[in-house]
């Protein structure tokens, strides 16, 4: 089989802002941005990476959500335990600065796991959780 991973969604509750992390902080493309107002969908990813895209996302628009489910995810977004994603990259101590200089949440400074994996973690504006792990 040939699959891969093409397009995994984050929810944004704010898109100027997530664009703006995406864009300027992690140095991702905008690639699409479809809508007005706090309802827009944006397609982000790395750039040279084409195949690869993260979709920033309004939560909790779908007509078959209850109101108590929005409720809901707008309590998790706001806690921060709704959406979480892992990134990687060659030079984690060079990614975390500029993350952190960007004034991004930092959860957890470069960090060697004990299951031998080194990354850092921190939050996105809507509250995402963005990992991001050493690689070679």
């Amino acid at each position: 089989m040939d699959i891969t991973i093409h397009t995994t969604p984050l929810p944004h509750d704010d898109p100027e802002a997530s664009v703006a992390f995406y864009r300027d902080t992690l140095g991702f493309e905008v690639r699409q941005d479809v809508g007005s107002g706090k309802m827009r969908w944006i397609t982000v990813g790395p750039a040279g990476q084409p195949e690869t895209s993260i979709l920033l996302a309004p939560p909790a628009v779908d007509p078959g959500i209850t109101d108590d489910e929005r409720r809901t995810i707008a309590e998790m977004m706001a806690k921060g335990t709704y959406g979480w994603i892992l990134l990687a990259t060659k030079d984690l101590d060079a990614v975390f600065e500029k993350v952190q200089a960007g004034d991004a949440e930092v959860v957890q400074e470069p960090t060697l796991q004990p299951y031998g994996i080194r990354d850092c973690a921190f939050r996105d504006p809507a509250g995402n959780l963005v990992r991001i792990q050493e690689v070679a």
